[in-house]
């Protein structure tokens, strides 16, 4: 999907459906200029709420957990700002993001392309639409036709998300959000939804040390089939405790459930397996940002391992020069000696200069 359940932003293009690519709550965005949205309300979305043109300036929007998708066309971006509230929503623990099948998105844009007119024709009636006000208006042909223009593009990209929301209602089947789950299937996918995240979010996969593009296909059909698995096993388990509070304690409906209970322990540890799996692929993604972090490390003493050469040379040299300093010290102290005898000579010769007479000058 476009943007990601679970996520705190909204690219300022596209259609979103809300909990399957975006969270309900307050979004802001910090320069709305020119731009739009609609929120799509309703069960089906058909009785969508719109502004549009949007002030400059931020701006706001309220989507609510009941809203079916949302379109925006801004410049920027949207962030959340306030999450919404669900009633009966799961506080305590991670709360796993809801999960769609992920040819779904592909599929339903095929059917929007599907309802669009040829190409030819959009061009066609945009030089008849200014032909005809042109012939009709005159001089002011351009003050109509151009909002008419403008209206007619909005009021068909709202159409085509229409038609991408009755579509998407006719396929519940095709995704899952967290409701759909018991606490033991949230709880399972919330772990591998964290694994999955670390995997995507490495390092070495951002840089396509890990095969970006099997990740890309393999990740999120792993994801969608252990929802799937998660939803029919938590089906079942409120199926077998209605069952079970129905029938009270008669021993023949307790020996009857055994064996499916056993079955249905099976499929979760074979769930369980397979998100640990996951959990272990995340976690050599992890060692492996780790080792790539220590060998850029390694470059970077590398790189500056010359400086290291060049000061142990002039180390050496500085030793060689020992000698050399060492014999000018010497000579050093045998200038200090001949110099005091100088000096010690100049004394005595003082010494023997005549006493002027007082009061005469030299």
């Amino acid at each position: 999907m476009a943007s990601g359940a679970g996520s705190n932003t909204i690219p300022g293009t596209g259609t979103f459906f809300v909990g399957i690519d975006i969270v309900p709550g307050r979004y802001r965005c910090d320069d709305g200029k020119g731009g739009w949205w609609v929120r799509f309300t309703g069960p089906d979305g058909d009785d969508p709420v719109g502004s549009w043109p949007l002030p400059a300036g931020p701006t706001e929007v309220e989507i609510e957990p009941t809203d079916f998708a949302f379109e925006t066309r801004v410049g920027t971006y949207w962030r959340l700002v306030a999450p919404g509230h669900v009633a009966g929503q799961r506080r305590s623990g991670p709360e796993p993001r809801p999960v769609a099948d992920p040819t779904l998105r592909a599929e339903l844009d095929g059917i929007v392309a599907a309802r669009r007119p040829p190409p030819w024709l959009i061009p066609l009636l945009v030089v008849a639409l200014f032909a005809g006000g042109a012939a009709v208006l005159g001089p002011l042909w351009l003050l109509y036709t151009a909002p008419a223009g403008i209206t007619g593009a909005v009021g068909a990209r709202m159409v085509d998300d229409l038609v991408r929301a009755r579509a998407l209602s006719r396929r519940r089947d095709r995704y899952l959000v967290p409701e759909d789950l018991d606490d033991d299937g949230r709880a399972l996918l919330a772990r591998a939804q964290q694994a999955l995240t670390a995997v995507q979010e490495s390092q070495v996969n951002r840089e396509g040390m890990l095969d970006p593009v099997d990740n890309a296909v393999t990740l999120p059909r792993q994801e969608w089939e252990i929802a799937q698995a998660l939803a029919r096993q938590s089906r079942l388990r409120r199926r077998q405790h209605e069952l079970a509070e129905s029938a009270g304690s008669i021993p023949e409906v307790a020996a009857a459930m055994r064996p499916l209970h056993h079955k249905l322990e099976l499929s979760v540890r074979a769930v369980t397996r397979r998100v640990e799996a996951l959990e272990r692929y995340a976690e050599r993604a992890r060692a492996a940002d780790e080792a790539l972090r220590a060998h850029r490390q390694l470059e970077k003493l590398a790189e500056g391992a010359h400086e290291y050469d060049e000061l142990l040379a002039e180390t050496v040299r500085d030793d060689l020069a020992l000698p050399v300093i060492e014999r000018l010290a010497e000579q050093g102290e045998v200038l200090v000696h001949v110099l005091r005898a100088r000096l010690a000579e100049a004394a005595e010769a003082g010494g023997e200069l005549p006493v002027s007479p007082p009061g005469k000058g030299d």
